[in-house]
């Protein structure tokens, strides 16, 4: 096998990757959509939304649950849509320890 050949093969399916990563938004949401939170497809946080009903002085931990639900909802969502996009990533290699 010519190792210049699947340094170019990774170098492709990588930028493949990259622009899947980038094309992805998702949004994951708890308390009713009270709580919104949008990440792309590196799980990157590209928006957070609060409700004001949401927002309790009195009780800031709820929020903080609210916020972590829905970081949980949305990162699920960006696996599940990322799984979609690279399905065919690996075009046949059975590489030990990767999941194409």
């Amino acid at each position: 096998m010519d190792i210049r050949f699947l340094m170019r093969q990774a170098q492709a399916m990588q930028e493949k990757l990259q622009a899947a990563q980038a094309s992805v938004r998702v949004e994951g949401t708890s308390g009713g959509e009270s709580v919104k939170v949008a990440l792309n497809g590196a799980k990157e946080v590209q928006a957070i939304s609060i409700a004001k009903e949401a927002m309790d002085p009195e009780d800031p931990s709820m929020l903080e649950d609210l916020l972590m639900a829905a970081f949980k909802d949305a990162t699920a969502k960006a696996d599940a849509e990322m799984a979609k996009h690279t399905a065919g990533f690996g075009g046949g290699l059975n590489i030990p320890g990767l999941k194409f």
